[in-house]
């Protein structure tokens, strides 16, 4: 199981690495801007890490809460009450945002580094 959903885990990090990358591509000229306008690295990092974040929080919340609507269908009244526990739904959302930040870093960084002549020049 472990093995498993760290493939799946795998899998859906790159798939955030390659969306936060066509988004820094995107907006390069906003990058360039940005930092002509005295924007730190630092300040341009934490925009695009957040931005990883916040897409694999929401990825994780609607996976939860399709998760739970499954599990209620599922049931169908033949079982008594059965108990979720909470911490399992706020891990969940950790590690999701866990992958955010390490499949979005070096996304975040690459458009950290970009020189401001250089991107405000990029068609």
């Amino acid at each position: 199981m472990v093995s498993l959903s760290s493939v799946a885990l795998l899998v859906g990090g790159i798939g955030v690495m390659a969306i936060m990358m066509v988004s820094v591509t995107d907006r390069t000229r906003e990058i360039g801007l940005r930092k002509a306008l005295g924007a730190t690295r630092r300040e341009i990092l934490w925009q695009f890490l957040v931005e990883a974040a916040t897409l694999t929080l929401v990825g994780g919340m609607v996976g939860i809460v399709f998760g739970l609507g499954a599990g209620e269908l599922d049931e169908g009244g033949a079982r008594p009450e059965i108990g979720r526990a909470l911490w399992s739904a706020g891990l969940a959302c950790a590690v999701s945002i866990g992958i955010g930040l390490v499949f979005g870093l070096y996304p975040a960084n690459r458009a950290a580094r970009m020189d401001p002549v250089e991107a405000l020049r990029h068609e």
